[in-house]
């Protein structure tokens, strides 16, 4: 039997470790991809409160984990088959067993765009990638294509431009947006106003449909698609028949980052917020963690860990 569990091991989930496990509940996260969440595979972060000079999303991850592991936290990577938070005890069932808490936070973050193209779900991991640099190396010497609109999208399509032979680089909008500097990319052929229709192939990656933007349809051929549209839909599914969420899947949550279903709490992107950002998410799961403590111990109020 845990205190808490904590499902999801981003900047919400971690910084929740770290606060529940310093104040001495027995803590264990639960992480079925922690290396492929949106702060993991960033690639450059310059402006984390504290942390001079530029490094990795998976590296600020890396600290906060190994601290929270400090404090005593225990984290395991296994799938999530089903949860029952309902009673006093809440169950997790995973791949490798189940687990029992008094309390749950619920940390998944957002799993990507509400609608996908036609043939990217099919084909993804097939040719469609969200990660150049995960992914950028398998496309050494072949042609790809980059649909965005963003920094995010530009940076991406720099990282691949080491390996891929030629980049069409699809963006649905007259220009980027919030670039204030354009580097000069190797290989690039820019495609403004263009919009992506669908990703095309039998079994993988062989094309992207677009529309131009003198309105003219038009297939690219491609060996492989890199997606980085906005949007996002928070990870809740799996509770979504037990915990109240919003009409678009957000956790409806209280100042205390508390759910209505007593010892159920969510953290980070599964909330609304205001901006989506690893600091936000950090400072969600410390109030989260504290809340959690104030319930299983049957507190009056909160108590900062300030000593």
């Amino acid at each position: 039997m845990y205190d808490v569990i904590i499902i999801g091991a981003g900047p919400a989930g971690a910084s929740a470790a770290i606060y529940t496990a310093r104040g001495n509940l027995k803590t264990l996260v639960i992480d079925k991809s922690p290396n492929n969440g949106a702060l993991a595979i960033t690639h450059k972060i310059a402006n984390y409160p504290g942390v001079q000079g530029e490094l990795t999303g998976k590296a600020l991850l890396d600290n906060m984990r190994e601290q929270a592991v400090s404090f005593g936290a225990e984290f395991i990577q296994t799938n999530i088959t089903a949860v029952d938070v309902e009673g006093d005890t809440k169950f997790v069932f995973t791949a490798d067993g189940m687990y029992e808490s008094k309390a749950i936070i619920i940390a998944t973050g957002s799993k990507g765009r509400n609608r996908m193209l036609p043939g990217e779900e099919e084909l993804l991991g097939r040719g469609v990638s969200t990660c150049a640099t995960c992914d950028g190396a398998f496309f050494e010497g072949k042609t790809v294509a980059v649909i965005g609109d963003s920094e995010e999208a530009l940076e991406e399509a720099q990282a691949l431009s080491k390996f891929a032979s030629k980049i069409y680089f699809v963006v649905p909008r007259p220009e980027l947006q919030n670039v204030h500097h354009m580097p000069e990319l190797v290989n690039t052929e820019m495609r403004y106003k263009a919009k992506p229709l669908e990703v095309v192939g039998d079994g993988h990656v062989e094309g992207l449909r677009i529309r131009t933007g003198s309105g003219e349809e038009e297939t690219l051929k491609v060996d492989g698609v890199f997606v980085f549209l906005s949007g996002s839909k928070p990870g809740t599914d799996f509770i979504a028949e037990q915990v109240p969420l919003d009409e678009e899947g957000y956790m409806q949550l209280d100042a205390l980052m508390q759910s209505s279903v007593p010892g159920v709490f969510g953290a980070g992107e599964v909330r609304r917020t205001p901006v989506k950002q690893a600091v936000v998410a950090a400072a969600d799961g410390a109030i989260a963690a504290m809340a959690v403590d104030k319930f299983i111990n049957k507190r009056a109020q909160l108590i900062p860990q300030y000593k």
